[in-house]
Parts: C-alpha cells; sequence; structure tokens
C-alpha cells in the first residue's frame, strides 16, 4: 500500500492503518518487532515525524508496546 499525500486523512493516520491492517491480518504477529521508523520513512516515504507519530497511535490503542532499547512490538493480548 502507498500514502496518499493528497488524502484528506492525515499521512500518518493512512500509516497507522496500514500497519493496523498488517496487525489484524497476521502479517504483523502478536510478539512480532513493528518496522523501525527509519525503515517505515522508505518503505512508505513519509517524514520521520509521521511515522513517529503512526506508532504512538497505535501504542495509545494498545496495539503495540514499546520497550526501550528493544524496539516497538505488536502487543500479545
Amino acid at each position: 500500500m502507498i500514502i496518499d499525500h493528497a488524502s484528506a486523512v492525515p499521512p500518518y493516520r493512512q500509516l497507522a492503518g496500514i500497519l493496523r491492517d498488517q496487525i489484524a491480518a497476521g502479517e504483523l504477529a502478536p510478539g512480532a518487532m513493528v518496522p523501525s521508523v527509519k525503515r517505515l520513512r522508505q518503505e512508505y516515504g513519509v517524514a520521520e515525524t509521521t511515522a513517529r507519530k503512526a506508532v504512538a497511535l497505535l501504542r495509545d490503542e494498545g496495539l503495540v508496546e514499546t520497550v526501550m532499547g528493544w524496539g516497538t512490538f505488536v502487543a500479545k493480548s
């Protein structure tokens, strides 16, 4: 999937939606590491801030957990 920069939906919400769909489909399984901000930037052509906001949104929703010094992982529950 790609980010539509002309969309009324902000890019960070689009990216969060893509990751949310991957989690729901099992492409990112519980306990799996979420791609790094750098990788999300490269893969989806977004700014670092956009990638960070997308991950923060998923964290707020309880879909991912960040472990300081290790990374962000799909929540197990």
